[in-house]
């Protein structure tokens, strides 16, 4: 074959791939979807999940099925997702725990490798608080307490590696103090500790601490996120002391790895497009959330930081999970 020839097949080959890339995409999606996630049916993650899911299938003419693979701290639906077929058919709405799994767990999968970024849906502030009878007004009081009396204070933390221990990892670690840290079996737990004065402080979820700060059982010291929270607006953010702190509960969709990128693009669209909903807005706010959105990039550059800040904060506290 002379190379003119070997040039036009090599056109030709070219132009129909990408005329079928081009049909698949507008074929997309020809059946249902299935967002895989990775905890019990009722809590944040399933929550928002069924949110957008009910609006996609609304906006993309083709179900949306939600589907609940609870284990391993979102071990076992990730790794379905990440072996599964790049089309676009098989999602994860995943959590801070893509980022600090790798740290606590050998994994069957890479959590950066092995999935597309497409947006961070969803993000909640958690909240400093403690019993008002702990003589600090705010974070540079308690950072002056837990300094006087090092390792006597004790903070309540529900689950090893959770963004509630994580968060008081942090603290601990930037304002060079040491607290004594109680692990529990779940939330609920460890606020009924909390305000009944058996521990002294937590990070927690907004929702869950704020019908207690309201009615004075607890004290809010600051918020975990880049900005004050609009539901306690008058109450500073960690930040505010100890620049550069910033921990966001976010909830993200993923792809499985090399899911084409005319798919991922989609897919953000139709996310972004459910997220702009007056309806959707509505009752993220009402449950403490914070409206998502963000660019695949974006999404991308948060998982490759979070993996750096909580490889290091979980090695120097030296965290195993039981």
């Amino acid at each position: 074959m002379s190379p003119w020839m070997k040039l036009r097949v090599v056109v030709l080959s070219t132009a129909i791939i990408a005329s079928a890339g081009a049909w698949a995409q507008q074929s997309y999606p020809a059946k249902p979807i299935r967002i895989v996630v990775p905890y019990a049916a009722a809590g944040g993650t399933d929550t928002v999940t069924r949110l957008l899911a009910q609006k996609m299938t609304d906006s993309m003419g083709q179900q949306i099925v939600v589907e609940n693979r609870p284990g391993a701290n979102g071990i076992i639906g990730s790794d379905l997702v990440a072996k599964s077929a790049p089309d676009g058919y098989v999602l994860l709405m995943t959590t801070n725990a893509l980022t600090t799994n790798p740290w606590l767990y050998k994994l069957p999968y890479d959590s950066e490798k092995d999935f597309a970024p497409i947006t961070i849906t969803a993000a909640a502030d958690n909240l400093l608080a403690v019993h008002p009878s702990l003589p600090a007004k705010n974070v540079k009081d308690l950072i002056a307490l837990a300094r006087q009396r090092p390792g006597q204070l004790v903070i309540a933390a529900s689950g090893a590696g959770q963004p509630s221990h994580l968060s008081g990892e942090l603290l601990k670690q930037m304002a060079k103090i040491d607290l004594t840290t109680v692990q529990y079996k779940g939330t609920g737990a460890s606020l009924a500790d909390l305000a009944g004065g058996h521990v002294m402080i937590t990070f927690a979820s907004v929702p869950g601490l704020a019908p207690l700060v309201r009615t004075g059982k607890l004290r809010a010291l600051a918020v975990s996120g880049p900005k004050r929270n609009s539901s306690l607006p008058q109450v500073p953010t960690v930040a505010e002391t100890l620049p550069g702190f910033e921990v966001m509960v976010w909830y993200g969709l993923v792809a499985p790895g090399r899911t084409p990128h005319e798919l991922i693009s989609r897919l953000h669209d139709e996310v972004k497009k459910a997220l702009a909903r007056a309806d959707v807005k509505a009752m993220l706010d009402s449950s403490g959330f914070e409206s998502g959105g963000t660019a695949p990039a974006d999404f991308a550059d948060v998982i490759k930081k979070d993996l750096v800040r909580w490889e290091r904060v979980i090695k120097q506290a030296g965290i195993k999970v039981q």
